[in-house]
């Protein structure tokens, strides 16, 4: 077998992957852009301060940190469809649970913590690999139309929860939530979701499944020399910065807007708003990524952060810099995560992508746990944002920085540097 010869053959074979990446990476997606919606209604029916809500979702994110790393190892072992399809359909029934809360705060936290559990197995790095095992020419901006999937829930999700809440009551809006995507991703999923590995099975087997164009590429780092990459600690280094900065924004902003004297309606349209320059963010920066030096692609696209948030700064706020502040933000937190899983298959390649990339994943599931919780703790301390705003315009930068002149590609990247 050889590579294939265009990226539009690559997507001619492969776009299902893609596809079943679009919607299976949006189901986690879901709890994280919701939860900040549900404050208002949590907040009213039990009183619980702002920092103790987020914590609950920074324990599912907290999870991440021992454990996605032995998902990716699993995942190399077992291959992409026998971990996501039983992780879609726990995802969706620990989702769905969360209508169960009844006040006890324990109880809140446990409720996150079996989300995380499941979740786990449906977080990043396995999409990641499916698409990396599968694409090479044109694996970035295969990267960003599966990352996507996040994107779509940024447009879709907050005027969708703000609808079900005030029509059905919060306790229902979670269940229809984990009905909506839950069941459409678990579907696709089952039909589509195949790696390479996969593939090669069910052509051994027989299978009438068409076998891939591509072979199994295990170039790449060794575990030993991927601890001693510099560019891997400046992607990580980033992505940390980035992530945590990210989360907090994401899950604050329903009511930094508000707070802002933005009406709940429009901050929900400005939410999806943001949702619509996030998927401009992930296939712009999948395009150019394929055909510029992604270190600097990343580069750019991070330091855009800065310049969002800057603009949503009290002293220089006005509705018209909030509507760009929110494009700006949604544009570069949108590319993050894809900027991330890119550049970690170039430097790392595939031959133990699943362990490189979990430890990825893990790091910034940390920052991202630890993010909306930062964000609870400064609005108790202070009755406002602007101290969070004033934080995060220099970290912005520096992350930036981190990926400007990563190196040359190694050869066994396959994409143009």
């Amino acid at each position: 077998m050889s590579f294939p010869v265009s990226r539009s053959e690559e997507w001619r074979r492969h776009w299902p992957v893609a596809f079943a990446g679009f919607l299976g990476i949006a189901l986690p997606t879901v709890a994280m852009t919701s939860s900040g919606i549900f404050i208002t209604s949590l907040d009213e029916e039990f009183s619980w301060p702002r920092a103790e809500v987020a914590a609950g979702l920074t324990i599912a994110s907290l999870i991440s940190i021992p454990f996605s790393p032995m998902v990716g190892a699993l995942i190399d072992r077992y291959g992409v469809r026998r971990i996501g399809l039983p992780g879609l359909a726990a995802t969706t029934l620990a989702m769905a649970a969360f209508s169960l809360a009844d006040g006890s705060l324990s109880q809140w936290m446990l409720l996150w913590f079996v989300y995380g559990v499941a979740a786990l197995f449906v977080q990043p790095t396995l999409w990641a690999a499916a698409i990396s095992n599968t694409f090479h020419a044109g694996r970035s901006t295969a990267l960003s139309v599966a990352f996507s999937g996040m994107s779509m829930v940024l447009i879709a999700v907050p005027p969708l929860t703000e609808w079900l809440i005030n029509n059905l009551g919060w306790r229902s809006a979670y269940a229809w939530l984990a009905v909506i995507f839950g069941l459409p991703s678990l579907v696709i999923a089952y039909f589509c979701l195949f790696d390479d590995r996969d593939r090669r099975t069910l052509s051994m087997k027989g299978s009438s499944a068409a076998p891939a164009l591509t072979e199994s590429a295990l170039d790449g780092l060794t575990i030993a020399e991927a601890i001693r990459s510099v560019p891997l600690y400046r992607i990580a280094a980033a992505s940390l910065i980035t992530l945590l900065f990210g989360a907090a924004f994401l899950v604050h902003q329903f009511p930094i807007l508000t707070e802002a004297g933005v009406s709940r309606q429009n901050a929900a349209l400005l939410a999806s708003l943001a949702g619509v320059a996030s998927v401009t963010g992930k296939l712009m920066t999948g395009w150019l990524m394929e055909r510029y030096d992604g270190g600097l692609i990343g580069s750019i696209t991070n330091s855009m952060m800065a310049v969002g948030i800057f603009l949503l700064w009290e002293p220089f706020r006005s509705p018209l810099t909030i509507v760009i502040a929110m494009l700006v933000i949604g544009y570069s937190n949108g590319a993050k995560l894809q900027i991330c899983a890119f550049l970690t298959s170039v430097y790392a390649g595939v031959r133990n992508y699943g362990k490189i990339f979990g430890v990825m994943v893990s790091m910034m599931a940390g920052a991202g746990g630890l993010g909306p919780l930062l964000g609870g703790i400064i609005y108790d301390q202070t009755g406002g944002y602007n101290t969070l705003i004033i934080i995060a315009i220099p970290c912005n930068l520096i992350a930036g920085l981190l990926l400007f002149r990563l190196g040359s590609y190694p050869q066994w990247a396959r994409v143009q540097a």
